[in-house]
């Protein structure tokens, strides 16, 4: 039997209509149309699907199986269609996301709130189990955006530039170091330097001053929140190098102080990576355009006292 989702329709538009003429006007084709179409189909199923001589037309019992298929299957049709018609507009989608950099989470969350509301019919999701195998991940269309500080040449995948940070030393007020003007890689010697739990590699502090300088701290304390970092830094458990936008809160904190690495300073980079052929899609430009803002207004965050 070759069923069409155009008979599922007429089965379910004759039940609906009660008769042949309504229901041809329903399905906008002419009543004899439609009676050819139902004589073809009770000829493949080999079993009468309507009952006639009955005032409204009804279902025979094999009729109503047909019917029962064609309410499970029609509504998923409908939606499969309208959301591939959102797809071609532009406004539906999938925007499944990693992160190289832990920090980036402090301001990634406000910038997914906003999104949401101009994109509500884009599915979001943080793929946290890919952070650190992200790039072949979205090669793969595991994912569709990384964020990453280390842009790389690769075919068919663009790094679009989002915003430049510093990562600043964090130390308690009471910290022998907090009077000084900047902090050096041998300023770290003897330090417990509490970072996130992520490779050395990947955290801006070793790979752009300690490595270099060939300096390792007395002892490295993993801690996996921020707010927990900056709890141990103000009791003066250890030092920290954190984004300039994590810091945001705690600049006018008597209970600690933030000083730059180096008399000049580190800037570093981080970039939105997506395929190449997907940066023309309307939500993909709007949570670039949005990532790109939102570090800025944290970092302009007016002195809670004033």
């Amino acid at each position: 039997m070759h069923l069409e989702f155009r008979h599922l329709r007429t089965v379910k538009a004759i039940h609906d209509a009660g008769g042949l003429a309504r229901a041809a006007d329903v399905l906008n084709i002419t009543q004899s149309a439609l009676s050819h179409q139902i004589k073809g189909l009770e000829e493949q199923a080999g079993v009468e699907l309507f009952i006639r001589k009955s005032k409204p037309m009804k279902l025979s019992p094999a009729g109503m199986k047909l019917l029962r298929l064609a309410e499970k299957i029609l509504p998923e049709v409908a939606a499969l269609e309208e959301e591939l018609k959102g797809v071609r507009s532009g406004r539906s989608g999938r925007l499944h996301i990693a992160i190289e950099c832990h920090a980036c989470f402090e301001w990634l969350f406000p910038v997914l709130e906003e999104f949401r509301k101009s994109w509500p019919d884009v599915d979001v999701d943080i793929r946290p189990g890919l952070a650190f195998g992200a790039i072949p991940a979205l090669q793969k269309e595991e994912l569709d955006l990384v964020v990453s500080s280390d842009p790389e040449d690769l075919d068919g995948v663009t790094f679009s530039p989002l915003f430049d940070y510093e990562p600043v030393f964090v130390a308690s007020r009471q910290h022998p170091l907090a009077r000084k003007p900047y902090v050096e890689a041998e300023d770290f010697i003897g330090q417990t330097l509490i970072t996130y739990p992520v490779e050395e590699a990947r955290l801006d502090v070793f790979s752009q001053l300690l490595h270099p300088a060939g300096v390792r701290p007395a002892a490295v304390r993993r801690v996996e929140l921020t707010a927990v970092i900056l709890l141990l830094v103000a009791s003066n458990r250890g030092v920290a190098v954190l984004p300039d936008w994590v810091v945001r809160e705690v600049r006018y904190n008597s209970d600690y102080v933030t000083l730059p690495l180096t008399k000049v300073g580190v800037t570093r980079r981080l970039y939105a990576a997506m395929r190449t052929a997907d940066m023309s899609k309307p939500y993909m430009e709007d949570i670039v355009e949005l990532a790109r803002t939102e570090p800025l207004k944290l970092q302009a965050a007016p002195d809670p006292e004033k």
